[in-house]
């Protein structure tokens, strides 16, 4: 209509041969197709991103600012004396745990604190360096060689990680009776530097377990929007990812892809100390177990004889089997041998195919709502995702 100029198409420019161009030149609607059409679509492994739950941090308090070095003078005033002010402090390095933090991904590997600002003249003092503010999730442990200085447990819990020194001292310091024009002004102290281990207590509340291959990322996919990688090798997935299972009722259950375990994994062949750290911080277990193999249940016997040697009573955590890969024929032949031969309960699925998800998610919502009663009951707040 004519009172909707912006949108109509301007006229199509015509090149010598008379031949009409396929969108107009001119035209904003076209001109943003165009540009769409130039974007490249974004691979799904940029899109991944992995859980971290260690990290090792330099942090370094800010520097203070140096004293000042002057002398009043104005007119008719030739002997003022000294005002040379002292150097503001340097800024502190702060941990401070925040409940919208989950990973330690985005900590860098070193902090500096901001530098306090020289002293200036007429007693003019420096100002101090802000405080540095480093997020990290609630629950995390802050080591130094080897020992435990902070344990963040709270929300809003604060942990000085490196005090900034302290600002250098003006010649109006030193001004005494016995030295009336003194000319020594110090510079400012360095900030403390020291080398922190942050770590995790918690990874999710549940955590998959399984040999290489057995379909642990492909179920984390079926259940969650998690993207790990998936692929017909073993050792897909190097770094754990986490997913997260929401309900109905807006409770969400963090699910952990652990990377999978070999036998001797308890004596650290391969990365094994680093894979059974993740699973030690999980609340419960899900044990995916692939059915398509002959004598199943001796992979679960394998799995939980890793995790006793690893810690002892870590097996016994609450826990599931989950038997995958049941859209194959000798999975359904072995399904029966594998009930007979444990006392767990066992959920027969095909994460592939997504057959008989929802047992799994009223199962998974079961060993949460334990999980809340029990550490109500003992006066903590369960982790909330």
């Amino acid at each position: 209509p004519p009172w909707r100029p912006a949108l109509l198409l301007s006229p199509v420019s015509l090149p010598a041969g008379g031949r009409q161009l396929p969108f107009s030149t001119t035209c904003a609607r076209c001109s943003k197709n165009r540009r769409l059409r130039q974007k490249r679509a974004i691979s799904e492994r940029k899109l991944t991103r992995y859980f971290v739950d260690h990290r090792r941090v330099r942090v370094v308090g800010g520097q203070g600012g140096g004293g000042g070095h002057s002398f009043y003078s104005e007119p008719r005033k030739i002997f003022g004396g000294p005002d040379g002010g002292n150097g503001g402090d340097g800024g502190h390095v702060i941990l401070k745990a925040d409940q919208q933090m989950k990973s330690l991904s985005s900590v860098l590997s070193f902090y500096q604190g901001f530098h306090g600002e020289k002293g200036g003249t007429k007693n003019c003092y420096g100002a101090s360096g802000a405080s540095l503010y480093v997020k990290v999730p609630v629950g995390t442990l802050v080591k130094e060689d080897g020992k435990v200085v902070a344990d963040l447990t709270q929300h809003g819990e604060e942990y000085v990680a490196a005090y900034g020194g302290a600002g250098g001292k003006g010649n109006r310091f030193f001004l005494s009776n016995e030295n009336r024009a003194p000319t020594l002004f110090t510079p400012g102290e360095p900030g403390q530097e020291r080398v922190l281990h942050l770590e995790l207590k918690t990874t999710a509340h549940a955590g998959l377990v399984g040999f290489p291959n057995a379909g642990k990322s492909s179920l984390l996919r079926a259940i969650s929007r998690a993207k790990p990688a998936v692929a017909a090798y073993p050792f897909t997935t190097l770094n754990p990812h986490v997913g997260i299972v929401h309900y109905q009722d807006y409770e969400q259950v963090a699910v952990a892809d652990i990377p999978g375990l070999i036998k001797g994994a308890h004596q650290n062949r391969g990365l094994g100390m680093a894979f059974l750290r993740h699973i030690e911080r999980c609340s419960f277990l899900l044990y995916v177990v692939d059915l398509s193999v002959s004598q199943p249940w001796i992979q679960l016997q394998d799995l939980k004889y890793e995790l006793e040697q690893y810690k002892k009573g870590l097996s016994e955590r609450p826990c599931v089997v989950i038997g995958n890969k049941i859209d194959l024929a000798e999975s359904r032949i072995n399904l029966p041998l594998l009930k007979e031969q444990i006392n767990d309960r066992v959920i027969a699925l095909s994460a592939l195919r997504g057959d008989n998800l929802e047992e799994l998610f009223f199962h998974l919502r079961e060993l949460y709502d334990t999980y809340v009663k029990t550490e109500q009951a003992r006066g903590q707040s369960p982790v909330r995702w």
